[in-house]
């Protein structure tokens, strides 16, 4: 074991082929529905450009920091959470911790790989021409019937979780790695293609401006507490975009070198994530508004709204599909990122192999998905007061709870004594070239996160007292 109680690289432990792989299946894991899916309806809902302001600001203030921390974590343990706090921390005050991980990523898969199914269902749909022509009607009834029906919505969503575990069963380097380096390169070549479309669109103007003006007296609209809404859910964002607070990020640290610092790799993550977050919505919006659809719809938007949108262009059915073929690549991205996360820790924890691990972490998603496709059907009846259906408690459990909890122990671990320490957290993050993380911020770190992160988490649950209590 090495000085601080930071192993040197595990032997045996498979690490990436290159640099742009690591940056690549980090970014891949980040990149997902909520950028393409999540991020486009809350902008809208909230406002847009004010709320994309916010975002960013969260981005650099909070995610960005605690992405560093998770990658330290891992490439100084070289372990996944099952393991890594146990080697860094022996007096063992956070050991509970690595539950924290696997038990997240389990939940966010139980209704990520649903979504993820219906992003692929849409390829066909899309591309068959059926919506051609329609009107929000036409593609509103057609999106309920999907979800009514409990064997389609089954089907798809193994579909999804297939071909997570069949890419992850490959191996880092000749699965993820590889399979993720080309899904990337497809997702932005579509992404810009459909970029430009949009944007020349007649009317397209007036969705830009909505989209990259801030206008904060829309966030006003119902006083402060929906300013407050909106604060909680940018933060919100900025967690789940980064897929930072269950340790999503932590694995793939345990498998890069240390040739380069994290700071710049985790800037180059947030980049990318950031650029496919933006190109979303350059798509959505312009569209929206050239063919006067509302930008403020609910989750319903992608699949509701924009194959009205591309019924009504010359080759609709061809855009449409290109778009739902980029937004399968950000789903499944991820897909088999948190894949990776749930069977690198079995393999940590309990000593399976691989094919061993792939199985049973298999059986578990599919198993513990089903509540969720069957939750907009069967069992649609089961909600909770001031949250709503299975998908979206089980969306709230990771998204307000899990991610932003998650992250603030990710900072009280790596910057107090009761934890692994700043100077050895400093000491792994600026090891090999590149950007150095800011020594002159500690105290922000330290302090200024953790208080923000408590005092967001406390604004946005005012709302929920209100209801359950009547306030």
């Amino acid at each position: 074991m090495a000085e601080n109680n930071q192993p040197a690289e595990a032997k045996g432990r498979e690490h990436f082929a290159s640099r742009i792989g690591f940056i690549l299946v980090a970014a891949g894991c980040a990149i997902g529905l909520g950028n393409v899916w999540r991020f486009p309806y809350i902008t809208g809902e909230y406002g847009g450009g004010a709320f994309v302001l916010l975002y960013l600001i969260f981005l650099v203030i909070l995610g960005l920091p605690v992405m560093v921390m998770e990658f330290a974590v891992g490439r100084a343990s070289q372990k996944s959470c099952a393991q890594a706090f146990d080697i860094l921390e022996p007096k063992r005050r956070f050991h509970w911790f690595s539950w924290w991980g696997y038990i997240g990523c389990m939940i966010l898969m139980m209704f990520y790989t649903t979504v993820a199914g219906w992003m692929v269902a849409y390829i066909p749909k899309m591309a068959s021409g059926m919506f051609n022509g329609a009107d929000a009607a036409v593609t509103g009834e057609a999106f309920n019937a999907m979800l009514a029906n409990p064997s389609e919505l089954i089907a798809w969503m193994l579909v999804a979780v297939l071909i997570g575990f069949v890419i992850c069963a490959m191996g880092l380097q000749k699965g993820v790695e590889r399979i993720t380096k080309w899904m990337m390169a497809i997702l932005f070549v579509a992404m810009i293609a459909l970029c430009i479309r949009a944007m020349t669109l007649p009317g397209a103007g007036e969705g830009i401006a909505f989209y990259l003006i801030p206008d904060f007296s829309r966030m006003f609209e119902g006083g402060w507490s929906t300013f407050g809404e909106a604060v909680y859910a940018a933060m919100g964002q900025a967690f789940f975009s980064l897929s930072l607070g269950i340790a999503a990020m932590e694995i793939f640290g345990s498998k890069v070198g240390r040739e380069r610092s994290l700071t710049g790799e985790a800037v180059n993550v947030t980049v990318l994530n950031t650029l496919v977050a933006i190109l979303a919505g350059l798509i959505i919006f312009p569209a929206c508004f050239a063919y006067d659809v509302t930008p403020d719809s609910d989750p319903s938007l992608v699949f509701v709204t924009l194959p009205v949108v591309f019924g009504q262009m010359p080759l609709g059915n061809v855009w449409g599909a290109l778009f739902f073929v980029f937004m399968s690549f950000a789903a499944l991205s991820t897909v088999i990122a948190v894949f990776e996360n749930l069977i690198s820790f079995s393999m940590d924890k309990w000593g399976m192999s691989r094919t061993k691990a792939v199985l049973v972490n298999g059986a578990l998603v599919i198993a513990l998905s089903l509540p969720c496709a069957l939750g907009f059907n069967l069992w649609s009846g089961f909600t909770v007061p001031g949250i709503g259906d299975i998908q979206t408690l089980e969306d709230f459990v990771v998204s307000n709870n899990m991610l932003p909890l998650g992250s603030l122990i990710f900072v009280l671990f790596c910057t107090t004594r009761y934890g692994w320490g700043w100077d050895k957290f400093l000491a792994e993050a600026d090891a090999g070239q590149g950007m150095k993380f800011p020594a002159w911020s500690r105290l922000w770190v330290k302090y200024g996160i953790p208080v923000l992160i408590i005092i967001i988490f406390i604004m946005g649950y005012a709302p929920k007292f209100a209801v359950w209590f009547g306030a």
